[in-house]
């Protein structure tokens, strides 16, 4: 979930955003409530259109619409909103928007809860998370699934019955799943079982597949299927994951600030510098660390800052204070900014 803009006073007023995943229209479904208005773009029937032809021109509008229903279609990857029209066209009447993701939209609501405020802040979050699949299996049988918001969504289910060759059938087996999970998009792989197979077939992978190597985690549990995937879950692996990722990531930022303040090199840090470099539109990367965010936001405009950086074409990364990479930002006054082109 990204937001474009923000338009409230006293929770009152509109939000612009773009939904970017399937998630993120799951959550859209539990923030747009009967009469709030939302807009996007749509498909209505031209005017000057013949209207007794059986080809009417299409035209695409931007349409505002009073809701009335709202419909999560997971499978066809997309969030129906239905009500009356109140803006964007002459006449009135029903209309339903088909939201997609990449699909930008306004809700705007006389006021807004703060369970939707914090559903938008976490849909932002979760962004952030990597892909991650999850294998659950045991001998001869194999379920896949997709981490999803809403928790584990089941994309393949694969049961082979071994013969007297077991190993012929075994290997059959392990490529079958390896086969269903090369076509996937995913960025790590949970592999996880009762026994000795996962082993078995996190040992294929690394043969079969070697660049499946480094985006492998393996995890013990006891049963497989739906109930595997809740149990994944509850172990805290998916969080472990995130966790290390971030961590990894803060790191490879702060490793190439410190090594651009060692070369005097297109790095600043602290506030009045950071100021600087973003007025001459130099800030490529932003790096701000949590603490400072929270302390600073009732000193000066730094969310400001950070919608100025973002607009210009630049990036912002929060750091977390508990970690080693937020807390050497810290120890720099908190900010800094990787830059496109050394300022004087």
């Amino acid at each position: 979930m990204r937001i474009v803009e923000e338009k409230m006073r006293n929770r009152e007023g509109e939000i612009k955003l773009i939904p970017e995943t399937l998630d993120d229209l799951w959550h859209l479904k539990y923030i747009i409530e009967p009469n709030d208005i939302v807009f996007s773009l749509t498909k209505r029937i031209s005017e000057s259109s013949d209207k007794l032809r059986s080809d009417k021109e299409k035209v695409t509008v931007r349409l505002g619409i009073k809701v009335e229903k709202v419909e999560f279609h997971r499978f066809a990857n997309r969030l129906r909103v239905t009500g009356t029209i109140v803006a964007g066209v002459e006449d009135s009447g029903y209309h339903t928007i088909n939201i997609t993701p990449g699909k930008e939209l306004s809700i705007i609501k006389e006021k807004w809860k703060d369970e939707q405020l914090e559903r938008i802040r976490s849909a932002i979050e979760s962004s952030k998370r990597p892909d991650i699949l999850i294998v659950t299996m045991e001998e001869g049988e194999a379920y896949i699934g997709a981490l999803r918001d809403w928790g584990v969504e089941e994309i393949a289910v694969i049961s082979r019955s071994y013969g007297k060759d077991l190993g012929s059938y075994r290997q059959e087996f392990f490529g079958e799943v390896l086969s269903v999970i090369k076509n996937i998009k995913f960025e790590y792989v949970i592999i996880a079982g009762p026994g000795f197979t996962k082993d078995d077939f996190i040992k294929f992978l690394r043969e079969r597949s070697p660049d499946l190597s480094d985006r492998i985690v393996k995890a013990d549990i006891s049963s497989v299927g739906s109930r595997g995937f809740i149990e994944v879950l509850k172990r805290g692996v998916v969080e472990k994951i995130a966790g290390e990722i971030r961590i990894a990531k803060e790191a490879e930022y702060m490793e190439r600030l410190l090594e651009g303040i060692a070369k005097g090199k297109n790095t600043v840090y602290g506030k009045d510098e950071v100021v600087r470099a973003h007025e001459y539109g130099a800030i490529d990367t932003l790096l701000i660390a949590d603490e400072y965010l929270l302390r600073e936001r009732e000193n000066w405009d730094i969310d400001g800052l950070m919608r100025s950086v973002e607009d210009s074409g630049g990036k912002v990364v929060i750091l977390s204070s508990d970690f080693e990479p937020g807390k050497q930002l810290m120890s720099l006054g908190g900010i800094a900014g990787l830059l496109r082109f050394q300022i004087e």
